[in-house]
């Protein structure tokens, strides 16, 4: 018996002996890295000169052709899981004697430039830059060649570019730590299976159905999305949860042609002002959304509110960075505002201003109006609750342009259309990916990550936990102040850097 128990603690301690033979140290990582990170930063040069609206089939098709060539040359077998003008990409690269499975989500496409924004002339061509203050005031960002990189690399210098950040940098993260670990004779104890999005932007209208269909082939223990900003203060976090989406366009309607403001003032009606009353009784002054029901089921626990309490704001400090001094009143912070659905005004026209105006009375006004949604809120019953509301304001609500014949009747119409993206998810920070990524992390970092609930962004993930039953979270390596969305896009070089480190050690993680 005794000689048994000998055999079998012998036994154990060669596994953990293999095990951790097996698990690169931080430093391993940390020097991998360093020694390629000219080879990382070419290639993201390469790669960010592909241009990425969604909206430009052609364009997307030769970013698909980059994206599957990378993942091919790195060992992975390539599909397209859904073949419309923008393809979603399917890459996965299995492991011998594995039982379990990684997927994850990759985000290629990106928002469209407005060239008279951007400070160059191509929003597609990286620019190397360095500033004394981090700001744009008295200029002073100012550009430095690429070749830079080569010699001593400050941190704090950035690389602009549309997708810098959002996501061709944690895209460029990715496939160069997988080089890290196959350099270091590293391979995965899991299967990799990675989807790639070139319509996310576009809200992925394919992608939902496209889950479905591949239901088997998807099949996974868990789902990790490499894409979003970490905390503001830029420490290494994870994100257990995201936002959904609903979008909603509102139009309003005067005459069928502009009209003299002078001739027809006092009698023409005027659908900018039908548009600010109705915009205006949706929220108070505070900005807290005044239709009844719209927060329906929300209830912040004690436990939830504790997760919220250990997130390390200093939102003086933020509100002052951002511009404002007083918040909107939905919640006593910032954590526990995101925890609730809101709704914005993202856009807003009627007539002419600046240069262009003109003395007219406008014959349209529209708004674009976006939901963001949590776990606990159902997208249909927030719709029909707007609606309800316009309708109780004296308005007929119609779908389409109020015909000959109905601008005949005496109503007052709104068109109202609107779509539902995606809802929200939230996983536990207890779950078998919560605990895997917390482990790399903290054995990257020496320190726990920080961990938020949700963050207050969308992505399309809730396909995918609910078609396949899967725990998912985020792993953020980009700067929080990179203008995603915005002109000047950009990546702090020591983020893309630190980034390429954080995704190697969350791959060389021991998941058996």
């Amino acid at each position: 018996m005794k000689q048994f128990n000998l055999f079998i603690i012998f036994m154990i301690s060669m596994i953990l002996s293999a095990n951790a033979e097996n698990q690169l140290t931080p430093d391993q990582i940390k020097a991998e890295v360093d020694r390629i990170k000219l080879t990382a930063l070419d290639t993201f040069k390469e790669y960010l000169a592909i241009p990425n609206d969604g909206h430009m089939a052609d364009d997307i098709a030769k970013l698909a052709n980059w994206v599957e060539n990378a993942f091919e040359s790195r060992g992975f077998e390539v599909s397209r899981l859904a073949a419309p003008e923008n393809p979603l990409l399917y890459a996965k690269r299995m492991v011998p004697g594995a039982t379990k499975t990684m997927l994850v989500y990759l985000q290629a496409d990106g928002q469209p430039v407005d060239l008279s924004a951007w400070y160059q002339p191509n929003p597609y061509g990286a620019v190397l830059r360095a500033s004394d203050t981090n700001t744009w005031e008295n200029g002073s960002w100012r550009d430095i060649p690429w070749d830079s990189l080569k010699g001593n690399i400050n941190p704090d210098w950035r690389i602009y570019a549309r997708s810098a950040s959002d996501s061709k940098g944690p895209n460029t993260q990715f496939l160069m730590a997988l080089d890290v670990l196959d350099n270091l004779g590293i391979t995965t104890d899991f299967n990799l299976k990675v989807v790639i999005d070139t319509e996310e932007e576009l809200s992925s209208p394919h992608l939902p159905q496209a889950v479905i269909d591949n239901r088997a082939e998807l099949a996974s223990d868990m789902l990790m999305i490499f894409d979003g900003p970490p905390h503001r203060s830029g420490g290494p976090t994870l994100s257990f949860g995201a936002r959904g989406i609903a979008e909603i366009t509102l139009q309003t309607f005067g005459a069928k042609v502009a009209q003299h403001s002078g001739h027809f003032g006092n009698y023409a009606p005027n659908p900018a002002f039908h548009m600010a009353r109705i915009l205006s009784s949706m929220k108070t002054a505070d900005g807290v959304v005044s239709i009844p029901g719209f927060y329906k089921g929300v209830d912040i626990s004690q436990e939830a509110q504790e997760i919220l309490d250990a997130v390390p704001n200093n939102e003086a400090e933020m509100r002052a960075a951002m511009g404002f001094s007083i918040p909107d009143q939905v919640a006593d912070s910032l954590e526990a505002s995101i925890q609730y659905p809101s709704l914005n005004i993202r856009g807003l026209n009627s007539a002419w201003v600046g240069d262009q105006v003109r003395t007219i009375i406008p014959p349209l006004a529209t708004a674009e109006i976006d939901v963001r949604l949590v776990k606990e809120s159902d997208p249909v019953y927030l719709i029909s609750i707007i609606k309800e509301h316009i309708e109780g304001l004296g308005y007929t609500i119609i779908d389409h342009e109020p015909t000959d014949m109905e601008r005949a009747e005496q109503k007052r119409f709104v068109q109202l259309n609107y779509s539902i993206s995606y809802p929200a998810f939230r996983t536990d920070f207890d779950s078998l990916a919560g605990n895997f990524a917390k482990s790399a992390m903290t054995h990257l970092n020496g320190s726990t990550p920080i961990m938020l609930r949700t963050m207050g962004g969308s992505i399309p993930i809730s396909p995918f936990v609910d078609t396949l039953d899967i725990p998912a979270l985020s792993v953020p390596t980009v700067n929080p102040d990179n203008n995603q969305h915005s002109p000047n896009e950009n990546i702090r070089v020591g983020n893309f850097i630190d980034g390429i480190a954080t995704i190697a050690a969350v791959l060389a993680e021991r998941l058996e």
